[in-house]
Formats: structure tokens, C-alpha cells, sequence
């Protein structure tokens, strides 16, 4: 008996939009997926990164964009639209660390930030990419969630609610698409590599006084595997939702975090 999936197209081709794409994970899962033959978009605040990112890639498509702006957002669909045209996935990556402080301590203005480039981008995304989704026939949507939207997070109470929330959003959009033939996943990555995970370490070994290796080292312990993820193992998964083997997954969290007990 032949497998079907033999008979359906790979990454080779696909029309993907990733937001944050120019820096960090974002960028691992833009060289993943071009690498495999992805027509590629990214969007990102950073725009030295984006003329970074042009330089590497000139096959791909780079454009500013900050998810928060819904004229911003309608815009960068707009152009995948008209580059690209339409799109097969979504990879709702943007996202941002958010303050570390108590309950009493954060701001509201830094909580609604949080939530808004986190959670409400991501719909602001899949409002305007999903009618362009549908149009193609059905496709994939890749939501970046964390481990911290599967455990609370003391001390990181708005990263946590975002996360969480993208779980939610998750699983909602699986039963709404699912009959459009769009699949919709969850990924939880754990503690990533690199700048924006040291700040954050440095950030809570300040609070409680510690020194930043021996709060580093609290949060491997609470790894199975003790070490920390790289960009690069998200960007697999990634490839692999979108690819024919990914083709009856849609409603999942998944972990991509070397199995994060507690946080």
C-alpha cells in the first residue's frame, strides 16, 4: 500500500510568513525552512537585523513590521500576497521576554506589553494569514509558545499568562480550521540559548541575590537532559510540522526543551 504522504509536496515551495524571523530563533527556522526550499517572508522590529538577514538571504523577502500594529500586519500580509502569491503557513514566533519582578512590582504598562506581542500578535497574525491559508487549500500554523505556558512562572507572571494564552489559542484555531485543512500546533521550547536567556538569568539572580552561574545552574537542574535548547532544535520541529509527516498533527503542544520538569 503507498503511502500517501509520498504523494504530497514537501517545504520545497511553500509561501511561509515568520514573524521576529531576522534574529534568534526566528532566524534558525528561516534557514531551516530555506534551506529546504521555503519561499521565505520575515518581519522584525530589529531592522538592522533585517539588513542582516537580506544580505544572507536575498532569495527571501524581509520587511519592519511590528505585530502589535494591525495596519502593520494587514501591510506584510499584503506583500506576501503580492510577492509570494499567498501563503501556505504562519510561524507566530514574535514574542518578548517581558519584566521579572513580583505581582506588585511590575507595571501594567509592562504587563500589556507582554501580552500584546505575544498573544495578541499572534491573532492579529492569523486574522489577516488565515483567508490567504484557506485560499491555498489548506496549510500550517505554528504558534512559538514556551514550557512556561505549561507550568507557572514565579516572578515571570506576563511571559507565563502570554504562553499559556497561546496554548489556548492553539488548540481553539485546530477545531475552527481543521475543516479548512489548516493545522495549528503549539511549540514549547525551554530554556533557549543564548542573549535574551542570559538576560533573563541575570535578571533573577539580581533579585534573589545570587551569582548568575549558580542561578544558571538552578535552571538546568530543573532539565532532564541539562542542557539548554538550541534555535536550531525548534527549527526542526518546525520543518516538521510543515512538512508531509506533519500532516495529521494539529491541536499539540509540544515540548522541544530536554524535558523541563518545573520552572
Amino acid at each position: 500500500m503507498t503511502d500517501e504522504r509520498s504523494t504530497r509536496p514537501g517545504l520545497q515551495g511553500q509561501r511561509v510568513l515568520i514573524t521576529a524571523g531576522a534574529a534568534g530563533i526566528g532566524l534558525a527556522i528561516a534557514e531551516r525552512l530555506i534551506a529546504e526550499g521555503a519561499r521565505v517572508l520575515v518581519c522584525d522590529v530589529a531592522e538592522p537585523a533585517l539588513a542582516d538577514f537580506s544580505t544572507r538571504f536575498p532569495q527571501a523577502l524581509a520587511r519592519p513590521a511590528d505585530v502589535t500594529d494591525e495596519a502593520a500586519v494587514a501591510a506584510l500580509v499584503a506583500v506576501a500576497e503580492s510577492e509570494l502569491g499567498g501563503l501556505d503557513a504562519l510561524i507566530n514566533n514574535a514574542g518578548i521576554a517581558g519584566p521579572t519582578g513580583g505581582v506588585e512590582e511590575i507595571s501594567p504598562a509592562d504587563w500589556r506589553r507582554c501580552l500584546e506581542v505575544s498573544l495578541t500578535g499572534s491573532f492579529l497574525c492569523a486574522h489577516h494569514a488565515v483567508p490567504l491559508i484557506k485560499a491555498a487549500g489548506g496549510g500550517a500554523i505554528v504558534n512559538m509558545s514556551s514550557a512556561a505556558g505549561r507550568y507557572g512562572y514565579a516572578f515571570r507572571s506576563p511571559y507565563s499568562s502570554a504562553k499559556f494564552g497561546l496554548i489556548g489559542f492553539t488548540q481553539s484555531l485546530a477545531k475552527e480550521l481543521g475543516p479548512a485543512n489548516i493545522r495549528v500546533n503549539a511549540i514549547l521550547p525551554g530554556i533557549i540559548e543564548g542573549p535574551r536567556m542570559a538576560g533573563v538569568i541575570r535578571a533573577r539572580a539580581e533579585q534573589v541575590g545570587v551569582s548568575f552561574e549558580a542561578m544558571e545552574r538552578q535552571y538546568l537542574d530543573r532539565i532532564s537532559l541539562r542542557r539548554m535548547t538550541s534555535p536550531h532544535d525548534v527549527a526542526g520541529m518546525v520543518a516538521f510540522l510543515l512538512s508531509p509527516d506533519g500532516w495529521n498533527i494539529s491541536g499539540q503542544s509540544l515540548g522541544v526543551d530536554g524535558n523541563v520538569e518545573t520552572l
